[in-house]
C-alpha cells in the first residue's frame, strides 16, 4: 500500500494523537508523553547495546541487479565478464590496508567510506523475482518468517527510542519489495509524499514551537509536583530549547523542500530525514545497479546505473556526515538474487541464484572483502567462507548455502543485537565477528 493521504500518513508517522510529532517538538522519548509516571520509574531503554545501536538503510531490489558483477572480489579470473565500457574499467582501490580491483565507480569511494565497506559474496539459492520476500526472511532463517528488516528494527528501536518500531519503505517499488512487520504489510511512503505532507504552509513542522510549549505546559504539573530532583534532572537534559526547535525546523523543511521526485536520489534524502526525526530504526530505499538485464546490449544499462548506483551511496555518506550521523547510521544491501558471470555474458546476464553480492557501510564495519567466488555449473558461484575471518574459499567453515544467513547474523552482531535469534539452515552459520570493529 503506498501512502499518499494526508491523514494516514501522519498517523503512520507520528502515531495516534502525534505523540511523535510532540516528542520531535520536546526532545523527550514518546515513552514519557505516553505514560510520563512509568518512563519516569524506569527511564533507561530496554535493549542489548546503547553505544552499538544504529539507524539502518536498507536497500533492496526484487530486480536481481548485476551488482555481483563489478565489485572486488570478481576479477581475480580472467573468465568473470565485466562491461567493457570506458568507465567501467577496472581500477585499483584499497580496502583495510589491502588492495583490490573492481570496476571504476567504486574506486570513486572516498576512503574514509571504503574503510569501514564491507562487500559479501553469498549466495540467496533463489533465482525467482517473487521470492525477493522469502530472501528477506533469509530463507527460512528467521523466527516464524519475519523479514530481517523487522528483525533489525525489532532490535534497535528500544535503544533507539524511534516514534515506531516498524520499518519504514519509501523506495518499493513492486509488491515483492514491500516489507512486513509481525507478518503485516507495511505502508510505502514515497518521498514525494513525505514532502508534500510535511511542508505543507499549514502542515506540522511550521507548528513546532507552540506544540513544544503546549506539550511541557501539559507535563509541569507532574514535573513541579511529582518528579524526584533526579527525574528532574533527567527531563531537563532531554528538553529541546526554543531555538534548537527553530533550528529542527529550517532543518527538515529546508531538506523535504529540495524532494523534486521519487528517484533513488530523493529516497536517500527522505530516508535521512525521516531518521532525524526519529521515526524509524530502519529505512528501506531501492537503489538500481543494472536491473533485470537479459537483453542489456553491451551491458549498458549495468554501466549507467552501476555508475549512478555508487554515486548515490557516496553522496549518502556525505549527507550523514553533513548532519552529523555518519556514526550512527549503517548502510546495508540485499536483493533476490545476483546475475551469470561467465562468458556469453556481454549482452545481458540471467539469473543467478548461486552467487550475489551484499553491502554493509558503517562505523561497526572493518572494511574488506568477505566470502568469494568460484566456476560452478558451467557459471560462478559463492565459495564457503570462514567463520574466523570471513576469508572465502572451499576449506571454509561456514557452507556457501548459509552464507546468507551468515551475512546476517554478523549485521546483528553489528548492532549489538544476538546473532542466535537467526537459525542455520545448514548448520554452520556464524556470526563472523571479527570483521567488525
Amino acid at each position: 500500500m503506498i501512502v499518499n493521504r494526508r491523514s494516514v500518513l501522519m498517523s503512520t508517522l507520528f502515531g495516534a494523537g502525534w505523540v511523535g510529532l510532540r516528542a520531535l517538538a520536546t526532545g523527550l522519548p514518546v515513552s514519557l508523553l505516553l505514560d510520563p509516571r512509568r518512563a519516569l520509574a524506569a527511564p533507561s531503554p530496554s535493549c542489548a547495546s546503547m553505544s552499538e545501536a544504529q539507524y539502518i538503510i536498507f536497500n533492496t531490489s526484487g530486480n536481481g541487479d548485476p551488482i555481483n558483477a563489478s565489485v572486488p572480489g570478481t576479477y581475480e579470473d580472467s573468465n568473470i565478464v565485466h562491461s567493457s565500457d570506458p568507465t567501467m574499467a577496472p581500477g585499483s582501490l584499497s580496502i583495510g590496508g589491502q588492495k583490490y580491483t573492481a570496476a571504476m565507480p567504486w574506486t570513486t569511494l572516498p576512503q574514509s567510506v571504503l574503510d569501514r565497506t564491507q562487500f559479501w559474496h553469498g549466495m540467496t539459492d533463489t533465482p525467482v523475482h517473487p521470492k525477493e520476500p522469502q530472501v528477506l526472511e533469509l530463507m527460512g532463517a528467521t523466527q516464524s518468517g519475519e523479514m530481517f528488516p523487522s528483525v533489525l528494527a525489532k532490535a534497535l528501536a528500544p535503544c533507539l527510542g524511534t516514534i515506531q518500531p516498524q520499518p519504514i519503505s519509501v523506495g518499493a517499488l513492486t509488491p515483492s519489495e514491500t516489507l512486513q512487520y509481525s507478518g503485516a504489510a507495511q505502508p510505502v511512503i514515497p518521498p514525494t509524499a513525505l514532502r508534500s505532507t510535511l511542508t505543507n504552509p499549514a502542515g506540522p513542522l511550521t507548528n513546532l514551537q507552540p506544540l513544544r510549549d503546549q506539550t511541557l505546559n501539559s507535563l509541569y504539573d507532574l514535573y513541579k509536583n511529582g518528579a524526584s530532583p533526579a527525574q528532574k534532572q533527567y527531563i531537563d537534559s532531554l528538553v529541546t530549547s526554543q531555538q534548537q526547535v527553530r533550528n529542527i525546523k529550517q532543518n527538515l523543511l529546508s531538506a523535504l523542500s529540495s524532494i523534486k521526485d521519487n528517484s533513488q536520489d530523493s529516497q536517500v534524502l527522505a530516508a535521512i530525514t525521516l531518521i532525524q526525526m526519529n521515526v524509524s530504526p530502519v529505512i528501506s530505499i531501492h537503489i538500481d545497479f543494472g536491473g533485470d538485464n537479459h537483453r542489456d546490449i553491451a551491458l549498458a544499462a549495468e554501466t549507467t546505473q552501476t555508475v549512478a548506483g555508487v554515486a548515490t551511496i557516496a553522496s549518502m555518506m556525505q549527507q550523514l556526515q553533513t548532519v552529523g550521523l555518519q556514526d550512527k547510521v549503517a548502510f546495508m544491501s540485499l536483493n533476490v538474487f545476483g546475475r551469470t558471470l561467465g562468458p556469453g555474458n556481454t549482452d545481458g546476464r540471467q539469473h543467478n541464484p548461486n552467487h550475489h553480492v551484499g553491502l554493509a557501510i558503517g562505523s561497526a564495519f572493518k572494511g574488506g572483502v568477505y566470502g568469494g567466488v568460484a566456476p560452478l555449473a558451467a557459471d560462478y558461484g559463492a565459495t564457503a567462507m570462514s567463520s574466523h575471518t570471513g576469508a572465502g574459499g572451499a576449506s571454509g567453515d561456514i557452507q556457501a548455502a548459509d552464507t546468507l544467513a551468515a551475512w546476517a547474523m554478523t549485521m546483528l552482531a553489528s548492532i549489538g543485537a544476538d546473532p542466535t535469534v537467526l537459525t542455520s539452515p545448514v548448520g554452520t552459520a556464524k556470526a563472523i565477528t571479527s570483521v567488525l570493529v
